[in-house]
């Protein structure tokens, strides 16, 4: 029985190091609401994964969703391809593409093919159908430039290199090499490799490429992979703690991790995971989603590409947009929790392992010393210093959920 409903806001990238003045871009943003509510409520710092450790979005959020990585992380592939709508069965492999674009000596030239807009889908049309070695492989576009493959057919392993070569570096697109000594993993990377020659047959001569080409843009003329990982069931939110769970995100990964612990997704027009995300559209959507929702998942993904962006003007508009989502839903009947996935410190622009603030607010809660939200603020707070397994538990015990250890 839920005593009380929750709304679960992750800001992704939203810790960050000083960047102004001695000042974090928490410290240096207008957000009054996230201020009172701070001086209202819970707060403290969280390590995701663990003092010390850098996390990815993926681990982190299988965390704060109360999923130890260590038992439940298979890879990134499988959650991409949930968050594009694919329905899984066990043992599938997927990966995350790139459109990318290759010369004519091989070499890659740019690994996003210069960002595509809305052509990945007719693209991915001519990819469609295909079979390789009796295994059935299906690609799915993503937005701009990303895509998914999955592959399906029994006797596949995801421990197989990648094709990316992660650089800008001109190189040509990796051979995907076994990772052990087992014939599924031998045989998955011969598929894999096989396939990002298929690519390069079928893209290199469509006529959108050579229209593009036309055009001075650069052709889409090869998918490359990444983040191999097998799909494997796990028990829902319903079957752990008996709740009805829904997730509002704009960007596949979280949509795919959210459906992977069964979470319904809700489609919300404007919700794009970029710095243009319609914040209002978020909060309306999660208010109604109160009269049929225990867990109500909202993911910010701005204030991240923000962040590696290196664009502090776009991170502090961001944390604006989070205090007006804030002030929208503050006076609902449901615990209000929000915390960030990790931190992305603007002047490195990449994740790091410093700790991200929490928030706890809602009628009950112990108050603490915090007087405003930021990662300085929060570190005297109440809460003290929590993974995302740990926060995960606080929550649902807020809401009524949590299980006694002993009698």
């Amino acid at each position: 029985m839920v005593e009380k409903k929750a709304f679960f806001i992750v800001v992704d990238g939203m810790g960050d190091r000083t960047v102004k003045n001695g000042m974090t871009p928490l410290q240096l943003a207008r957000k009054p609401f996230l201020d009172d509510l701070a001086a209202r409520g819970s707060t403290g710092l969280m390590s995701t994964l663990g003092p010390g450790i850098i996390p990815g979005s993926d681990t982190a959020h299988l965390a704060l969703f109360g999923y130890d990585p260590d038992i439940y992380y298979k890879g990134r592939g499988p959650f991409e391809a949930l968050g594009v709508g694919l329905d899984l069965e066990e043992g599938d492999v997927a990966f995350r593409c790139n459109f990318a674009t290759v010369n004519d000596k091989f070499q890659i030239i740019d690994r996003r093919a210069g960002r595509l807009k809305d052509e990945g889908c007719v693209l991915a049309s001519s990819l469609q159908n295909l079979t390789i070695d009796g295994i059935q492989v299906k690609f799915v576009p993503s937005t701009e430039h990303r895509g998914v493959l999955l592959l399906r057919g029994g006797g596949l392993s995801p421990a197989i290199s990648d094709t990316d070569p992660h650089s800008a570096e001109k190189k040509p697109p990796l051979e995907s090499k076994p990772l052990d000594d087992s014939p599924e993993a031998k045989r998955t990377a011969t598929i894999v490799n096989k396939f990002v020659k298929k690519s390069l047959e079928i893209l290199g001569f469509h006529t959108l490429n050579k229209e593009r080409e036309k055009q001075g843009k650069l052709p889409a003329n090869i998918l490359i992979t990444r983040g191999a990982g097998i799909y494997q069931k796990v028990e829902s939110y319903k079957e752990r703690y008996g709740i009805t769970s829904c997730c509002i995100a704009g960007s596949a990964l979280y949509k795919g991790v959210a459906r992977y612990v069964g979470m319904d997704i809700l489609k919300v027009e404007g919700a794009t995971g970029r710095v243009d995300t319609n914040i209002e559209a978020k909060a309306k959507a999660a208010i109604e989603a109160l009269g049929q929702y225990d867990f109500i998942f909202i993911h910010v993904k701005g204030t991240d590409n923000a962040s590696h962006d290196g664009n502090l003007k776009e991170k502090l508009f961001m944390i604006e947009k989070v205090d007006r989502l804030v002030s929208l839903l503050k006076d609902k009947d449901a615990w209000l929790i929000l915390t960030a996935d990790h931190s992305t410190p603007v002047s490195i622009k990449r994740h790091s392992a410093d700790p991200a603030p929490v928030l706890i607010y809602g009628d009950g809660v112990r108050r603490d010393k915090a007087r405003c939200f930021d990662e300085v603020s929060a570190a005297c707070g109440c809460l003290g210093h929590l993974n995302g397994v740990s926060l995960h538990r606080i929550t649902m015990d807020l809401m009524g959920c949590g299980h006694m250890v002993g009698s």
